[in-house]
C-alpha cells in the first residue's frame, strides 16, 4: 500500500539522519555484558532493531551468528563497515518492523534493545528455538524525568514489562537508571509451551 510505503520511508529517513547527525557509541550494552554466562551456547542470534551493530558485534566476536535488522540503511551500512574493519562475520537486512515480519528462526538468542514494539514479544516467542533466550532494555515512564525521548507509546509504563512476557519465564528482570536512562531489563526464556507451527 502506497501510505504504508510513505510511513516506512519517513522513518527510515528520520532515523538515518539520526546516525548521520550523531555519534553512537561502540561499546556494548551493559545489560548483555552482565548477563553473558546466562546466555546460550553460540549459535543464530538476531539483533532487532540493532542500529549499528554494537551488540551485534561483541557476540560475533565470541562465535555467535549473527544477523542485525533495522529499519537505517545508514545504521546498517555502518555495522557492516565495522564488521569489515574488525573481520568478523554479520548479516544485515533492512527491515521495517511496522510493516514487515522478524526474519524467520528458529533463533536461539534474540535481542531488543531501546525498541517497544508490545506485539512483538508474542512473536519472538515463536521465532525463538525451544528454550531460547531473548535480552534486551527498554525505556519507562520514569525516564522522561532526565530525558525528552523515547516519548509516547515508546515508553513502557513502570512494572509493565512483565505482563508483556507471558510466552516467556523471566530469569532476570530489574529496573532503574542505568548509563543515565530508566529501563526495563530482562533476560528471559522461551516457555516450552509455546506453540509453533509445525515443520514437516
Amino acid at each position: 500500500m502506497a501510505g504504508m510505503g510513505t510511513a516506512s520511508n519517513t522513518d527510515r529517513d528520520r532515523w538515518n539522519r539520526r546516525y548521520i547527525e550523531r555519534p553512537w557509541t561502540d561499546d556494548p550494552s551493559p545489560w548483555l555484558l552482565a548477563n553473558a554466562d546466562s546466555l546460550p551456547e553460540p549459535g543464530r542470534c538476531l539483533d532487532v532493531a540493532g542500529g549499528t551493530g554494537r551488540n551485534a558485534l561483541w557476540l560475533a566476536d565470541r562465535g555467535w551468528d549473527v544477523t542485525v535488522i533495522d529499519v537505517s540503511d545508514v545504521a546498517l551500512a555502518l555495522a557492516a563497515d565495522k564488521a569489515r574493519s574488525l573481520r568478523l562475520p554479520l548479516t544485515t537486512h533492512l527491515v521495517d518492523l511496522s510493516a514487515e515480519p522478524l526474519p524467520e528462526g528458529p533463533w536461539a538468542l534474540i535481542m531488543v534493545f531501546h525498541y517497544l514494539d508490545r506485539a512483538l514479544f508474542s512473536d519472538i516467542a515463536l521465532a525463538l528455538a525451544p528454550g531460547g533466550v531473548v535480552v534486551g532494555a527498554l525505556a519507562t515512564t520514569t525516564n522522561l524525568a532526565r530525558n525528552e525521548s523515547p516519548a509516547g507509546e515508546h515508553l513502557l509504563a513502570d512494572g509493565e514489562l512483565p505482563d508483556l512476557m507471558g510466552d516467556f519465564d523471566l530469569v532476570r528482570y530489574e529496573e532503574g537508571w542505568q548509563d543515565d536512562r530508566h529501563d526495563a531489563r530482562f533476560l528471559a526464556r522461551c516457555s516450552l509451551s509455546v506453540a509453533r507451527p509445525r515443520t514437516l
